[in-house]
């Protein structure tokens, strides 16, 4: 749809509701399998593959989180579908027209810390792979520069520059690369399983790993309970769910694009429950085939392929997880602060610009490593935010307004959703107490048990949510404006 006279401030071509819908049920599958397919999918997966202890359980715990995943980001991907509009301007439906600058802050601030944390995990399959060279062992050891080995430097400026060429050309090149690399990251993950459970000589999924060591590598996980306890496999569905708490807010900045909603469900069907589960099993299968090769528990799939005596297959694994992170950069932390960043600011950023002010910090944050060290507890902090916010948006969209929202006046100042100056107090209330529950309390004090903050984004989702809804009803009979 065309917007009549937007306001200046809310409005750029990038923030309109998209015109050109080309996604298809194939295009929202690989956001997907650009999304988890990754290093950091992979250590996850295989972590909590250990923390379940068992085949039966590994199934129930990641599938019941995969189907809860799937009913999540059907309900912002419809709301995607239904308007057309990306997440910060969904945002002032809840927020206000100008108070949804908080919540787009927030989930950039987020995305800009890890564009440059799996730039450097990118950046790391490749070194890995380089230093099998004697020669470049050499000079990785001995030359340094910012802080790093000179080669770390060169390999991750040269993947952060790829991912700008990816997204140059705007988010139809985003979904090309996608159609492209999904496909070949899950090819790469099966040679990888056949590969090392042909050299174990056995077929096996968990069993050939002793319970000392499942113990012993899962001792800090910070869950409750030992591996394949009841409390283990809530903490593995918990933490399996939680781990999309930032696309659970900007989806909607995908599926605005699908055709129709028979192919975002399609899309997501696949690509979720379906597709999460095989991802996991997978893993699981490569973990415990690794482990009878090499005699140790190798989480991290870089190492695994460090260790292989083909050098040809070391350089596809190393190139695939790389392109894999790359992957999962564009989806979740470059198209996100682009459109965060142009909402804030539409006159002056528009896409492509916001993109590179994610993708400049992010450079600019690498000779400090911030996700090397306890910077990143802030960030998960910062990250736990996004419970609440998820929480009021889909409480406004789906119980206060029905499914029904006047897109056009999202970009207008002075029009429905103007609240008080461009600010929605009753959200902001929301989400400060959805905070306090989600993020403060459990981070800072020891007033709320210890297993709360494995929890903490649903309590986030919950309250804010509820506290919302009731602020909202208990405000229902004054005008729109003034609510």
């Amino acid at each position: 749809m065309s917007v009549r006279n937007p306001s200046p401030s809310l409005y750029n071509e990038d923030l309109a509701p998209a015109e050109e819908r080309k996604w298809g049920a194939f295009s929202i599958f690989n956001v997907w399998t650009s999304d988890v397919h990754s290093l950091w999918g992979y250590y996850l997966a295989a972590s909590l593959f250990l923390l379940c202890g068992s085949f039966v359980n590994f199934v129930i715990a990641i599938g019941i989180g995969s189907l809860v995943i799937f009913i999540l980001m059907s309900l912002v991907g419809n709301a995607g579908v239904r308007t057309g509009v990306p997440f910060p301007v969904l945002a002032r439906a809840s927020f206000g027209t100008f108070g949804a600058n908080v919540p787009a802050l927030v989930r950039a601030v987020v995305a800009c810390f890890w564009y440059g944390a799996q730039t450097a995990a990118a950046s790391g399959a490749i070194v890995a792979l380089l230093i099998r060279n004697d020669g470049l062992l050499a000079f990785h050891q001995n030359s340094h520069f910012l802080g790093h080995s000179t080669l770390e430097v060169i390999c991750y400026v040269i993947v952060w520059a790829l991912q700008l060429l990816i997204i140059q050309r705007g988010m139809e090149t985003v979904r090309k690369f996608q159609d492209w690399a999904g496909p070949a990251v899950w090819i790469m993950m099966l040679v990888l399983a056949v590969y090392l459970v042909a050299k174990s000589g056995t077929f096996s999924f968990g069993s050939e790993i002793p319970r000392d060591v499942l113990i012993e590598k899962t001792k800090d996980a910070g869950v409750p309970g030992e591996p394949g306890s009841i409390a283990a496999l809530a903490a593995v569905a918990a933490t399996w769910i939680t781990y999309f708490a930032a696309l659970y807010l900007n989806f909607c900045d995908f599926s605005r694009y699908a055709t129709n909603e028979k192919a975002l469900r399609k899309g997501n069907l696949w690509g979720l429950p379906i597709n999460l589960l095989a991802f996991c099993l997978v893993a699981g299968v490569t973990t415990t085939a690794a482990f009878t090769v090499y005699g140790e528990v190798l989480l991290h799939p870089e190492q695994i392929s460090a260790k292989f005596d083909s050098w040809f297959l070391a350089l596809l694994a190393a190139l695939t997880f790389a392109i894999a992170t790359l992957g999962i950069n564009v989806v979740a932390n470059f198209v996100s602060p682009a459109f965060d960043f142009a909402n804030v600011f539409p006159r002056q950023i528009n896409f492509k610009r916001g993109g590179y002010i994610a993708a400049l910090i992010a450079l600019v944050l690498y000779p400090f490593a911030p996700w090397e060290t306890g910077a990143a507890h802030f960030v998960n902090f910062i990250g736990s935010t996004m419970g609440p916010i998820f929480g009021i948006m889909m409480v406004d969209y789906y119980l206060i307004r029905r499914s029904q929202l006047n897109v056009e006046a999202l970009y207008h100042e002075n029009g429905e959703f103007r609240f008080q100056s461009g600010w929605h107090g009753n959200a902001f209330i929301a989400f400060a107490v959805g905070v306090l529950f989600s993020s403060i309390l459990p981070t800072f004090t020891t007033i709320l048990p210890d297993w709360w903050g494995t929890y903490g984004w649903f309590f986030g989702v919950a309250i804010g949510g509820a506290i919302y809804f009731v602020l909202r009803m208990g405000a229902r009979r004054k005008p729109a404006f003034a609510s």
